[in-house]
């Protein structure tokens, strides 16, 4: 695999707006993800290979915490290892930003997800009850320290 990992620019969010519709019932919409990469708070990455988006993430970051916002791999790349290079660089980067605890939410029925943060040292702390929609399902929340 030849990818690098670098920050979400403006060229790049018609591919992952594509890769958001493809997974998501409530995709985040194409202004939503300028707005958050945009922000100097906020760490957008994206992954890219051979000029093609294979996955995105972004970072929230207040006060030394980083709310994950969003973490996605294009259907035909996942399984490669983009998920976990992606997150790396983001926790990464929020380390850099003095980002001391990360938090996430997941849905309770994704467990590849769910397992892929908890090998990476995520821990369950708790649920917020019909968080998600399309369908309706609890989120487990995560978090490092």
């Amino acid at each position: 695999m030849n990818y690098i990992i670098r920050p979400m620019e403006k060229k790049d969010i018609v591919q992952v707006y594509e890769i958001e519709k493809s997974i998501f019932s409530i995709p985040w919409s194409v202004n939503s993800f300028i707005e958050a990469s945009e922000n100097e708070n906020n760490i957008y990455l994206v992954c890219v290979e051979d000029d093609e988006v294979t996955g995105y993430c972004g970072l929230w970051t207040v006060l030394g915490e980083g709310n994950i916002t969003n973490i996605a791999v294009s259907g035909k790349h996942r399984g490669k290892g983009y998920g976990r290079a992606l997150l790396k660089e983001l926790e990464n980067r929020g380390l850099e930003k003095k980002v001391v605890k990360f938090f996430l939410e997941v849905r309770q029925s994704n467990i590849i997800a769910k397992n892929l943060y908890i090998s990476l040292g995520y821990k369950d702390i708790g649920i917020r009850k019909n968080f998600y929609e399309r369908p309706t399902e609890d989120a487990v929340i995560m978090i490092k320290e």
